[in-house]
């Protein structure tokens, strides 16, 4: 049997309530995330969360006292239809990636569980640097699919879907290759069976 769009998938999840167990699943992880991400932050900031899913971290950011505005984007329709029906007046957008760019740079980008799906995830860093990113923005992303995470490794198999996989070092050294600086590779939350979730922290230099 051929892959599937991973949007496919995640419109079904959406459809059936599974988002409400990602949301679960993920909040350890993303709670660290968030918190590296905002790290002495004391600017206003605007944001955006790439596979945003049904809008949960979008509305966490939207909450922060320094952020003027938060946007998300997702392929999956019913994801999308699901943050809408959430929250009808947050900035949701139904597009499909690498393709589509926000209107504005951002200050701060924030992604969980969703680069790998691409097929050139390391190429789209480099589009994240150059034209999603405000020069001194920052990025944070979350992957539980990778090389040295074993029990990953048959997921993209299991679900039909494409996962493109990567090394610790791989990520980072597209990171640098992208332009990126003051680049951080952690892992979160490992346990017997389970390496963690890999969390990629890395800063757009201010133009000289």
């Amino acid at each position: 049997m051929g892959m599937r769009p991973a949007t496919d998938l995640f419109s079904e999840w959406a459809d059936s309530g599974r988002d409400e167990g990602m949301e679960k699943g993920h909040t350890a992880s993303v709670n660290a995330m968030l918190d590296l991400l905002l790290e002495g932050r004391k600017a206003p900031f605007t944001a955006i969360d790439i596979g945003c899913g049904n809008g949960w971290v979008v509305r966490r950011l939207e909450q922060h006292p320094l952020c003027t505005k938060a946007s998300g984007v997702d392929g999956a329709p019913s994801m999308i239809a699901k943050a809408r029906s959430v929250d009808p007046d947050g900035d949701y957008v139904e597009a499909m990636l690498p393709e589509w760019r926000p209107a504005t740079p951002v200050d701060l980008i924030h992604t969980m569980e969703c680069l790998y799906y691409l097929h050139d995830p390391l190429t789209f860093l480099v589009t994240l640097h150059d034209e999603w990113l405000n020069p001194g923005g920052r990025l944070v992303i979350g992957v539980d699919h990778y090389r040295e995470n074993p029990s990953s490794l048959d997921w993209g198999v299991s679900l039909e879907v494409h996962m493109t996989t990567l090394s610790i070092a791989e990520w980072t050294e597209g990171l640098t290759r992208a332009g990126f600086e003051d680049i951080e590779a952690r892992q979160i939350g490992a346990k017997e069976n389970w390496s963690g979730t890999l969390v990629l922290t890395a800063s757009r230099p201010l133009d000289v």
